[in-house]
């Protein structure tokens, strides 16, 4: 990499670092070419990016954000992936990591919290934001239906004893 590449890329992952809503660090040796363009497709389909991260230049980067404190884990054959949804990085992650056991998940952050191995396997569990969303529109939606269905009873019952009553009065 020439200089001008590196200053580039450190900036480039400043802004990842700074933006993310979280970011995974992972070992990747003796993964090969084929598994990690798999792993990358599953995380771009996911809405996430995996990069391959030179440790000083990831350090570098690291320098004046809120996810300094996660600088330690950047020994080795390191990869970084990240992406906005907080859940999405650790989720497809560990989602990999359970059919290749070359990925080696060290830690990571979220925003300024840093994240240990057993973090991010926790929030790997979480449901995303939109399944979060889902949910919570339908529980929402749920009493509603009830109330307009009990609502709705009484004045279908007074409606039956009104045509009950006609039928009465015409039978007279």
């Amino acid at each position: 990499m020439e200089r001008a590449e590196k200053r580039e890329f450190v900036t480039e992952l400043n802004e990842v670092f700074k933006a993310s809503g979280s970011v995974v660090v992972a070992h990747y040796a003796g993964v090969t070419v084929a598994q990690m363009n798999d792993f990358r497709s599953k995380m771009r389909a996911a809405g996430g990016t995996v990069k391959v991260a030179k440790n000083r230049l990831a350090k570098i980067a690291l320098q004046g954000t809120e996810s300094e404190s996660m600088s330690d884990l950047f020994k080795g054959q390191t990869l970084i992936a990240y992406s906005d949804d907080p859940i999405t990085a650790p989720k497809v992650v560990m989602d990999f990591a359970k059919t290749n056991d070359k990925i080696v998940v060290l830690g990571g952050a979220m925003g300024a919290t840093s994240l240990n191995a057993d973090a991010v396997k926790s929030l790997a569990t979480l449901p995303s934001l939109d399944e979060l969303r889902a949910k919570l529109v339908g529980m929402i939606q749920t009493p509603a239906t009830r109330i307009a269905g009990v609502v709705q009873a009484p004045a279908s019952q007074l409606a039956r004893v009104f045509a009950a009553y006609a039928k009465k009065d015409e039978a007279a």
